[in-house]
């Protein structure tokens, strides 16, 4: 249960901080970009059991990746792809927490 709600509460809640707290005049945007990062969990359908709670995504789905993953922290850098890149992020420091806690 714990470990849901940290889950939950960085995919959901980091970004409305950021999105209100560094995009003050377009957060709403800002914060649905963001949660598009959860699309990368797509990848989650290749995997057989497409879920195991026991699993550690990181490194384990192609989006999930160390090499995805630095795609995208590169992301944070252009301007033209940070808040894309935020969500890329947040999301995979939610799996982290996950995998962490397990």
């Amino acid at each position: 249960m714990l470990q849901s709600l940290i889950h939950y509460g960085i995919h959901f809640g980091l970004p409305l901080v950021i999105a209100i707290v560094c995009y003050k005049t377009y957060w709403l945007k800002a914060y649905a970009i963001m949660l598009l990062g959860m699309l990368i969990d797509l990848d989650h359908l290749l995997a057989n059991p497409v879920f195991d709670p026991n699993r550690c995504s990181i490194n384990f789905h192609p989006l999930h990746s160390y090499y995805a993953i630095a795609v995208y922290l590169f992301l944070l850098f252009p301007k033209k792809t940070r808040i894309v890149g935020i969500g890329l992020v947040i999301h995979i420091i939610a799996d982290f927490a996950d995998c962490a806690l397990m």
